[in-house]
């Protein structure tokens, strides 16, 4: 989910070698993407015969396109596994499988195990929306190889994202998002250009990818899940889901509860909440989470005050002495009030990255702001889910390193478009101000950030569908729900909430009492062992179950 600026990543092969190095064995329609290939005479029962008959064409993975964030192809697993790319065909509009399709990257590792255990496939869904599953899966397949002795691991970039049929909002005449105030609180100026920008920019969605703005929501893209699964040959879909990841697994058991198998939803997304309300639980999220490291830091012998509640109260301070008055970096550029929220907030998505924040704070306290200005844009290189990117945590010893490689995934624009498809909200300034005191009682720091970003639908060419997708799944077997109590982005009520909306008998939770974003990937060991217990043995945790965090080491 998003942090405070909210709206804020590889490969491009040629066209021609990346639809050659995945087409499908027996593709339904024509793979200009465009048009279906039968002359117009299926009927949609006959289509969607045909996509669920594929057998994809696996074929060595090439490097990710920079739609996708870029970077170099997935080498082999230390067992020798090579990843495997393909792209079946799904229905562009699944209320009308017989009209045009489009691609669906996948990418899978097979399993390591006898083929006696294999259960399946195990479909991962990181977060976002907009996170490419294909250029994220390699680098944390190592947090999943235990479930590789009896899965394939596989991923997808859901339609809209990446090459899936990317959603495409850049425009020239678009200004930097950086130049743009996300908290416009210096007069009528800052709030027209906010305005403006998330007016022109859904403008220019339209404009660049109009035919399937309509059709890149959370619903069809459960749809396409179950697609995958057929043309995987699974009768039942097992499936990890994280973050946002979690709203597309419920919407699938709603859709599909009887071909649900072992899932497991992290990082819970709250399923009774609007757009509005889910900003503002955020708010408290991230606040909540702040207090947290603020509390650790004062134990440590924080210099930017005794206890919590100054350390705090320096922070938002200093943010908003830095919004007035940008602070100068060695690079020449500034360090302002929305790049020191920036680096906050994505150092709350993991604790081991508490100690460098600690160190950027403090400095930047001292007018150095060169170490907190590195963590901001290290930490703003997000992969699903606006997480920062699991594989290159920071290092307190020193300033993280800041890659350039690759603008061009286009995870930000899918945000927007698959957020807007699939919330009705339309939401004024006049709405946002009307709410801003709530939003500022949550959290002063990232209350208001969170209040404006639900402007990003206004304007939006497309209706949406409903506050939220439908997540209730009578009938449907346990599915494991993991919430972590000190989650900044996907706040910990929210497992008790989708439990109840999945129905009695569905949802089961495990408690993770930690800090972070998510459970399973803070490496855990006793969260570890449940979730693997469950998708590997069927064994699910005792009622009530909680599982501790390990304490940062000494000197951390």
């Amino acid at each position: 989910m998003p942090t405070a600026r909210a709206i804020s990543s590889a490969v491009l092969l040629s066209t021609a070698a990346l639809l050659a190095s995945s087409l499908t064995a027996c593709a339904p329609a024509a793979r200009d993407g465009d048009r279906r290939g039968d002359g117009g005479t299926a009927t949609d029962e006959q289509a969607l015969k045909a996509f669920r008959g594929q057998s994809p064409d696996w074929q060595d993975c090439p490097a990710p396109a920079p739609v996708q964030g870029g970077g170099e192809a997935p080498r082999a697993l230390p067992d020798g596994t090579a990843w495997q790319c393909a792209t079946p065909r799904a229905p562009l509009d699944w209320k009308k499988p017989a009209g045009e399709s489009m691609d669906l990257a996948l990418i899978r590792a097979r399993s390591s195990g006898d083929a006696a255990d294999r259960i399946g496939s195990l479909l991962f869904n990181f977060g976002g929306p907009g996170g490419s599953g294909v250029a994220t899966l390699p680098g944390l397949a190592p947090d999943y190889d235990k479930l590789r002795a009896r899965y394939d691991l596989v991923s997808f970039d859901p339609r809209g994202v990446g090459n899936s049929r990317a959603v495409r909002c850049s425009d020239p005449a678009l200004p930097d998002d950086s130049e743009v105030d996300d908290t416009p609180d210096d007069g009528a100026d800052e709030l027209a250009a906010l305005v403006a920008f998330n007016r022109d920019t859904a403008a220019a969605c339209e404009r660049n990818s109009g035919d399937v703005l309509p059709y890149v929501g959370t619903t069809q893209a459960a749809q396409d899940m179950d697609l995958i699964r057929q043309v995987l040959g699974d009768e039942k879909l097992h499936y990890f889901g994280i973050s946002y990841g979690t709203e597309l697994g419920g919407a699938y058991a709603h859709l599909f509860p009887e071909r649900v198998g072992r899932a497991v939803l992290d990082g819970v997304v709250d399923p009774t909440h609007d757009r509005m309300a889910e900003a503002l639980a955020q708010a408290g999220g991230f606040q909540r989470a702040f207090e947290h490291f603020a509390a650790w830091c004062a134990e440590q012998g924080c210099a930017l005050g005794a206890d919590a509640e100054r350390i705090v109260a320096a922070t938002v301070a200093l943010e908003e002495a830095l919004d007035d008055t940008p602070l100068p970096v060695s690079d020449g550029g500034e360090l302002d009030g929305d790049a020191l929220i920036d680096a906050v907030s994505g150092a709350l998505y993991r604790q081991d990255y508490w100690p460098t924040l600690r160190v950027a704070l403090e400095a930047a306290a001292d007018d150095d702001g060169d170490v907190l200005q590195d963590l901001a844009e290290a930490l703003g290189q997000r992969g699903g889910d606006g997480a920062p990117d699991a594989s290159d945590a920071p290092d307190a010893s020193d300033a993280p390193d800041v890659s350039d490689e690759s603008d061009g995934s286009n995870e930000e624009d899918a945000f927007r478009a698959i957020t807007c498809d699939d919330s009705s909200d339309r939401y004024t300034a006049a709405d946002v101000r009307a709410r801003l005191p709530e939003f500022l009682r949550a959290s002063p720091l990232f209350g208001p950030g969170l209040a404006w970003s639900a402007l990003s639908c206004a304007g939006w060419p497309v209706p949406g569908t409903a506050h939220r997708p439908e997540v209730s799944a009578p009938g449907a077997p346990p599915v494991l729900l993991v919430g972590n109590t000190g989650d900044p982005a996907t706040p910990y009520e929210g497992a008790a909430r989708m439990a109840e909306r999945l129905g009695k008998g569905v949802g089961f939770e495990l408690t993770f009492e930690g800090e972070g974003h998510g459970a399973y990937d803070s490496g855990n060991g006793c969260v570890r062992e449940a979730v693997d217990a469950y998708l590997l043995d069927g064994r699910l945790p005792a009622p009530g179950a909680v599982c501790e965090a390990e304490p940062l080491p000494e000197g951390k």
